[in-house]
């Protein structure tokens, strides 16, 4: 709309007419408007800042170029700036230059595969993934009891330093081990992983870190603390207990915390992501706006009330269609098996796909205290919160570089609102998701901003004429 001289935002004045023409099919996006218009407008001011800020940068550019944008420059703008690459192109045509699409493309490309490479190279060590692939041909995928048990009797399959093998890791060392059996569960599904230890005859190793580089394979990173560690060696695998007992009272925690946010918030607040530890959690959810203080006390009191009813926990397998038609809530842009793992706390009122370990009942998890609430992003909040049950000096020493000590914030003493008197209702139904509505709005919203292009098509203006045709991706007749 820019290009046809309207200056100020456009979706206050376009939503309410795509509201009213969606309404008679949708009758829920007029019902739930004022929510869903508030996560639009947001969008579009965050987008208008993302123009002023792009914008100062590329007039910078295009003052000192001559010829061609560099493929760097469009990349430094869509990288820093969130400047999409099509209003990059248009603006520089405007100017009279080109823009070298397939350098920006080339470091798009790079910037995509190192990422990819970072998060490999964690899960794996550094090891090529081939190597642990031969194993799991050679010897099967690993014996995962980690929802069975804290202790196992297993065998050393492969031991990898630098991502390199070796037969035999000496006293000191930091190596990757991979087991034919092991109760220690590896970091996935936002939860961290498993602390403890590998004995043996004349050697001992601590457990820092576990993983999955490939799928079907547990690995596991170690110190080795005294003796020699050889491959073929037989370990009693031990998971601290009390770490683990931490982490299910933080995974359920979080989910409590996300159960609670859609009680007091509504169903739009949907996690986008987590991460817990022993003593620790922290929800992503998507939300325009920080919480007042009241909402943020209203929401304590609704997670302990769930946690003080004691309720059930449950986990149940079944096929990911059944999961989704009752209910069961899964992260946005995750792929699942066709069977999936859903946890229960009270039935409905908290169900999700979930594949973490957790309490028996919601009593088990302790007082829970909100520490912080953040901005993580555009229409993104982050809430913060500790557990009563948490790491402290009685706990053994974990390892420096892979625990850190939960961070605990005293709680603020809060008066619960009177509508927290009681347990929240469960949700039986999940309404279609917001986004879906924005989305159907924002098209209708486009639909007539190319109408009001189309009509300067006839325009007497040629200036007007020839940006019209260019928002319209329309070739310019001589």
């Amino acid at each position: 709309m820019r290009l046809l001289g309207h200056g100020g935002p456009v979706l206050p004045e376009l939503l309410p007419v795509a509201r009213d023409c969606m309404a008679p099919s949708y009758p829920e996006v007029a019902a739930d408007f004022d929510r869903i218009s508030s996560y639009a407008y947001g969008e579009e001011e965050a987008f208008d800042a993302t123009l002023r800020q792009g914008n100062a940068v590329l007039d910078r550019e295009l003052a000192r170029t001559s010829g061609r944008l560099p493929g760097g420059t469009a990349f430094q703008l869509r990288d820093t700036y969130n400047f999409p690459i099509d209003l990059t192109v248009e603006i520089a045509a405007e100017h009279g230059l080109e823009v070298d699409v397939d350098g920006f493309r080339q470091l798009m490309n790079e910037q995509r595969e190192r990422a990819q490479r970072d998060a490999q190279a964690k899960k794996s060590g550094h090891a090529d993934t081939a190597l642990y692939r031969d194993l799991l041909d050679a010897h099967g995928p690993t014996d995962w009891l980690a929802y069975q048990s804290l202790t196992a009797e297993a065998g050393v399959l492969g031991l990898f330093h630098d991502g390199r093998p070796i037969p035999v890791a000496a006293e000191g060392q930091i190596v990757h081990v991979v087991l034919d059996r092991t109760p220690f569960y590896a970091e996935s599904g936002g939860q961290d992983s498993d602390a403890g230890t590998l004995t043996g005859s004349g050697v001992t190793a601590e457990v820092l870190d576990v993983q999955r580089p490939i799928k079907g394979l547990v690995v596991h990173q170690v110190r080795v603390t005294t003796g020699e560690l050889a491959v073929g060696a037989r370990l009693q695998a031990t998971v601290n207990a009390e770490w683990r007992l931490g982490a299910r009272q933080a995974h359920s925690g979080t989910h409590v915390v996300h159960a609670a946010l859609r009680e007091v918030l509504g169903p739009a607040a949907l996690q986008s992501g987590s991460y817990n530890r022993p003593g620790y959690l922290h929800l992503d959810f998507s939300w325009r706006g920080g919480l007042s203080a009241a909402t943020r006390s209203e929401l304590e009191e609704v997670a302990n009330l769930a946690i003080r009813r004691d309720l059930p926990v449950s986990a149940r397998y079944m096929p990911l269609a059944e999961a989704r038609a009752m209910g069961a809530l899964a992260l946005f842009g995750e792929t699942y098996d066709e069977t999936v793992r859903v946890v229960e706390i009270g039935g409905a009122w908290s169900r999700e796909l979930c594949g973490g370990t957790h309490v028996d009942h919601s009593a088990q998890i302790g007082t829970l205290a909100l520490t912080a609430e953040s901005s993580v992003g555009a229409g993104q909040r982050r809430v913060e919160a500790v557990t009563a049950s948490r790491p402290s000096a009685t706990w053994p020493a974990m390892p420096s570089e892979h625990r850190q000590v939960a961070r605990a914030g005293p709680s603020t003493v809060r008066r619960a609102p009177s509508s927290a008197g009681a347990l929240p209702t469960c949700v039986e139904e999940i309404p279609v998701p917001i986004v879906s509505h924005m989305a159907l709005l924002v098209i209708v919203a486009s639909i007539l901003v190319a109408v009001a292009a189309i009509t300067y098509l006839y325009s007497a203006d040629s200036r007007r004429r020839t940006r019209a045709l260019r928002l319209l991706r329309l070739p310019l007749r001589k």
